[in-house]
Formats: structure tokens, C-alpha cells, sequence
């Protein structure tokens, strides 16, 4: 939990106040429904609004998907966007994951856009 609220809440907070920054419309596939550590939850804010910064910086993208599912081993978090394919700076993505005991994968599609997919645990 994060100041009281769930990770859900927390996450749709982050989205709806960066979707009302930028204009970049942000379409929420999944967010997980119940409890997960605190450390994991701040990890997991921390990736989400890093993502949305290179999102920002790098694609120009119109939309952006995110889902954020938690099963036994851990969160799963994938933010797509339907940019330009401009390679991400993911260092400190990849440190976010790495101390939570996870790993990212980014895949750029030049003229299509970017995914990642990072997993935790």
C-alpha cells in the first residue's frame, strides 16, 4: 500500500495526472487487484512513471497501454505505445527491476511504437 491506497489506485493516480500533462491518451488494460509488498508497490510506481517519462521524451505517441498483473511470482508490467519506435533510455528502468529482483525487455518498432515488459518478483 502506498500512503493508504491500494497499488491500483496509486497506478490509475500516476496515469490519469501524466495522460492530463501531456494530452497522450492512456488506455488501462489490467491493474492487479489485490495487496503486494510495499517494496514492490514503490518499484512498481517508480517503473510506471519512468516509463511514462521515456514514453514522453522519445515516442510521440498519441496512446499509451498499460497493464499491471500480480500472480505467485510476482508483478508483471507492460507499457506500450503507438510512437515512433525511438529507442528508450532504459537504465534506470532496468535498475527499478533489477533491485526488485526482476527483469526488462523493451522492444522498439521504428514507425510502430514500443513495448515494455518488465517482470518482478
Amino acid at each position: 500500500m502506498l500512503g493508504g491506497r491500494d497499488l491500483a489506485e496509486t497506478l490509475t493516480d500516476v496515469l490519469r495526472e501524466w495522460s492530463a500533462r501531456t494530452g497522450v491518451a492512456v488506455e488501462i488494460w489490467a491493474l492487479p487487484d489485490g495487496g503486494v509488498s510495499a517494496p514492490l508497490a514503490k518499484g512498481a510506481e517508480a517503473a510506471l512513471r519512468e516509463a511514462l517519462a521515456n514514453v514522453e521524451r522519445f515516442s510521440g505517441a498519441r496512446t499509451v497501454s498499460v497493464a499491471v498483473t500480480r500472480s505467485r511470482r510476482g508483478l508483471r508490467m507492460t507499457v506500450s505505445d503507438d510512437g515512433g519506435g525511438t529507442p528508450w533510455e532504459e537504465t534506470r528502468l532496468r535498475a527499478i527491476f533489477a533491485e526488485l529482483g526482476g527483469k526488462v525487455t523493451v522492444n522498439h518498432v521504428p514507425g510502430e511504437g514500443t513495448t515494455m515488459t518488465a517482470v518482478a518478483g
